[in-house]
């Protein structure tokens, strides 16, 4: 179990950094813990998307999420925000919501509120150009992601995402991670269906709709909480370098 977390001060927080950057906030569902919040801004083209807090004990998501808030590289161009998906699990410091129910395996049967509300807005809003995803693993000592990509196969985006953390994490070295083998160290190359039909994660819920790419991050959890939020921030930053690259050159499908 993690340390519980202020959902509340968090919410505050961030809502009022977000409203001072023109974004327009969503509220999906009621939680004992609070409410489930989104925030959009929607301009010319797809937006971007960055998830965090989806499981309550991984915590540098969801502050990652607040410093690249903060950082500037969300003040222009279109956006979907969702720092704290599941404010039961955040309060309580546990992976899963106040019900034992993991919201990440949650997309298509869609049990809980939080992922009924959750799915809705996404479905409601125009589909992402990119998806980044933002956990954490108390299993590893190293940096990974996975990739689930329906456009071009580009693998020196995943090298650059890589390079991009090794100030403070190396990449993770073992060769199967979370059960998965590995396309090369650190990268997970993840086809687009869920490892459990009935269980689909929000990646897998996004690539359903037509993402053309998604990374999802994991960075140690029991390193310092400032290295792990500083690695998520470099990593989302390295992502969007290279999809705004790949925009340039037309390797990226057009989304509406």
């Amino acid at each position: 179990m993690a340390s519980a977390f202020d959902v509340e001060s968090f919410l505050a927080e961030f809502g009022e950094l977000a409203a001072a950057k023109g974004f327009t906030r969503r509220h999906l569902c009621e939680t004992p813990a609070g409410p489930l919040l989104a925030w959009e801004r929607l301009e010319s083209g797809p937006p971007d998307y960055v998830s965090a807090g989806i499981h309550g004990d991984e915590l540098a998501g969801p502050l990652a999420a607040l410093e690249l808030l903060r950082s500037g590289v969300m003040d222009t161009g279109s956006w979907l925000l969702c720092p704290a998906l599941n404010p039961t699990g955040l309060a309580a410091g546990t992976r899963e919501n106040d019900g034992g129910f993991d919201l990440n395996r949650d997309y298509l049967s869609l049990r809980t509120c939080e992922i009924r509300g959750h799915s809705g807005w996404l479905k409601s809003v125009p589909c992402p150009r990119l998806f980044t995803s933002l956990h954490e693993d108390w299993e590893t000592f190293g940096f990974y992601f996975y990739e689930i990509n329906l456009g071009p196969d580009l693998p020196e985006r995943a090298a650059s995402i890589l390079e991009a953390v090794t100030p403070w994490f190396p990449v993770e070295p073992e060769l199967v991670i979370d059960g998965h083998d590995i396309r090369s160290s650190g990268w997970i190359y993840h086809v687009p269906e869920a490892d459990s039909p009935s269980d689909w994660p929000e990646a897998i819920f996004l690539a359903k709709l037509g993402c053309p790419v998604s990374f999802t991050f994991e960075t140690p959890s029991a390193n310092c909480i400032h290295d792990r939020i500083a690695a998520h921030v470099a990593a989302v930053k390295a992502a969007l370098a290279s999809v705004e690259e790949g925009m340039s050159n037309s390797e990226f499908p057009n989304v509406e």
